[in-house]
């Protein structure tokens, strides 16, 4: 019985390191960089970046509430502001090959309907709260404001009138975006949106 045993146990020792063996024998060695600290050799790997987003402790059920209007709302309006920054590179590349200041006006028409047409009505649905969002988004994707893009993209004037025109209606087209300071919540739902966490 103890040489049956012995016998088992000898055949699977083998069978486990002729295992061992082949693994090691098939698999493809990794060269990494090691630093030697107190006389020990230890593996040094360059990792990337990452960012670590602490959850928002909510105190009240007031404050959860006004939290996840915050999140569906950053949900709802920051496909646009994306899109926004997207056709915004596409047309300052075709406005850049414009030959003159005509043809230009006639890009940035054509623009404006493309843009109303295919988003128009949606944008119109928008709440308040919405619009003053998208407003502080469209800052974060394109680093201006919405009054220096009109200004840029369609001139003073029509910059000056759209900027009383928002005024009447309690926004503000200079909104600048703030991700360290007021805007901060902002911020954490965009990045958890990015991630795909929510």
């Amino acid at each position: 019985m103890k040489k049956l045993l012995f016998f088992i146990l000898f055949f699977l020792i083998f069978i486990v390191a002729k295992s061992q063996v082949e693994v090691v024998k098939d698999s493809v060695p990794i060269v990494a960089t090691a630093k030697i600290i107190d006389g020990d050799t230890l593996p040094f790997f360059n990792l990337a970046p990452a960012n670590v987003t602490a959850t928002r402790i909510v105190i009240s059920p007031a404050e959860k509430k006004k939290f996840d209007k915050l999140v569906w709302n950053v949900k709802k309006v920051y496909p646009y502001a994306k899109i926004a920054g997207m056709k915004l590179r596409e047309y300052n590349e075709i406005l850049a090959k414009a030959p003159n200041d005509g043809e230009r006006r006639k890009i940035m028409k054509k623009a404006e309907k493309e843009i109303k047409d295919q988003f128009g009505d949606e944008l119109k649905n928008l709440t308040f709260s919405q619009g003053k969002i998208l407003i502080k988004l469209l800052y974060r994707e394109t680093g201006s404001s919405s009054y220096e893009l009109v200004q840029e993209l369609r001139g003073k004037f029509v910059a000056f009138f759209y900027q009383a025109f928002a005024r009447l209606f309690g926004y503000n087209l200079k909104s600048t975006y703030d991700p360290e300071g007021e805007d901060k919540p902002i911020e954490i739902i965009v990045n958890l949106i990015e991630k795909g966490q929510i």
